[in-house]
């Protein structure tokens, strides 16, 4: 018998919830065969059979978290599934409990999909396993389900609802409200008395995978660290030329280039003047570890929430590259498949909010890293240039750290170093190493 363990698939796990159990009691599985998908920090996971076998325990059921090296399930890699009905015991193997079950392929085979589809398809209420695949292999893809979905609201819609509406809501709390106050119209079905409720709807949500991570990260920051925020603005006029310039380049290598890689690259340089910014602290050991590597974190909104993947090693990469990179990374993001590697070893993050809108903000840290800085709108701005008013493009930073490793005055020392390279964007590409 062997024993199927949680494993730590990433960087520091401690738990895991299993988003879907993929085999059964009693079912032969071939080794490297998928059996769970589990939800770790920020990514899914699937975990496939160390070893051809019948699956004969599951201890675990969609939805559960546990532990890494927690029992999952056990797997007989010696016998045959004919031999195995007639040796389990009788208090094992019953018919009130085989019901429970839905019956299985004809064939026994999965259906082929990757991670962003199968979590499409949990999204939109639809049984995967039900979906003829048009891709590569038989592989469902993203128009498979969303065909699949349209045949069956076509078919029967009052049968396959993707939420509940707030009709339905509102129908089930009329029906508490009756059954408490014992007001009961026998022959009439659609006249039900409602109670009044001064608090109106409330719908609940079970607070779990990325959510449920990005929480409980949240509060172990802000319960570690004592934030403190410090917001400047940004002439953008002589870097906004040069990215126009650089463009045309850019398109010849179908490379999207933002404003963003510039950043990153005036973010090292000033990182490396002021190595407290680019640490973290062993709370355990009370020390301090200055990182002599530069991997920016660039948060990125999906629609599972907010994921920090990481560019590594930035400081030896060119304008180019780290745009490449990060289109690259904001794609996989979305989609649903990035790796531990891509989301682990950062050392500084960035959130760049301009995009979307708003003047400044207290970004939360990304412990254990000590600083993070927001990047805000950009916006014409009346201001004042030797005594005389001008318009010029502008755009506020907020930098939050650690106030327990670095000084106010550090901290603004290291933004006017970061204005200093992007105000004048000849002086950032002459302090490139």
């Amino acid at each position: 018998m062997v024993e199927f363990k949680l494993p730590d698939v990433g960087e520091g796990m401690h738990e895991g919830e299993i988003v879907k159990v993929l085999v059964r009691m009693g079912e032969s599985v071939q080794q490297d065969q998928p059996l769970l998908e589990v939800q770790t920090d920020k990514v899914n996971a699937e975990l496939s059979a160390p070893v051809t076998g019948i699956i004969r325990e599951i201890f675990i059921s969609e939805g559960e978290t546990v532990e890494v090296g927690t029992t999952l399930l056990v797997i007989d890699a010696g016998g045959e599934a004919k031999k195995e009905e007639t040796k389990l015991p009788e208090k094992v193997v019953t018919p009130e409990k085989t019901v429970h079950f839905a019956p299985a392929r004809a064939d026994h085979r999965r259906s082929l999909a990757t991670p962003y589809v199968r979590q499409l398809a949990r999204e939109m209420k639809l049984d995967i396993e039900l979906v003829t695949g048009t891709g590569a292999a038989g592989r469902v893809t993203e128009e498979d389900l969303r065909q699949f979905a349209s045949r069956l609201q076509k078919s029967a819609p009052a049968k396959f609802p993707t939420t509940a509406t707030g009709n339905e809501r509102l129908l089930e709390a009329s029906t508490v409200a009756v059954e408490s106050e014992q007001v009961v119209q026998p022959k009439t079905e659609t006249t039900i008395r409602v109670a009044p409720s001064s608090q109106g709807d409330i719908e609940r949500l079970p607070l779990k995978g990325i959510r449920k991570k990005i929480a409980e990260h949240m509060v172990k920051s802000v319960t570690i660290i004592p934030h403190v925020t410090s917001v400047d603005e940004l002439e953008m006029d002589q870097l906004r030329a040069l990215r126009e310039k650089l463009k045309p380049h850019a398109d010849k290598r179908n490379i999207k280039l933002t404003f963003l890689p510039f950043f990153i690259k005036a973010l090292v340089i000033a990182l490396k003047e002021y190595p407290t910014l680019n640490a973290s602290i062993d709370d355990r050991t009370n020390e301090i570890l200055l990182k002599r590597f530069y991997h920016i974190g660039i948060a990125t909104d999906t629609p599972e929430g907010l994921i920090v993947p990481v560019i590594k090693d930035a400081d030896y990469k060119s304008i180019f590259q780290l745009a490449e990179e990060i289109d690259q990374l904001a794609r996989l993001a979305r989609e649903g498949k990035l790796t531990m590697e891509h989301i682990t070893g950062g050392t500084f993050t960035i959130s760049n909010v301009g995009p979307i809108g708003g003047l400044q903000a207290t970004p939360i840290i990304n412990h254990p890293e000590v600083a993070i800085i927001s990047l805000h709108k950009m916006e014409k701005r009346w201001v004042v240039r030797e005594d005389e008013g001008v318009i010029r493009w502008m755009m506020n930073l907020s930098l939050s750290f650690d106030h327990r490793l670095i000084d106010g005055v550090t901290a603004v020392r290291f933004t006017n170093r970061i204005k200093e390279l992007l105000e004048d964007p000849n002086l950032l590409f002459a302090e490139m190493v």
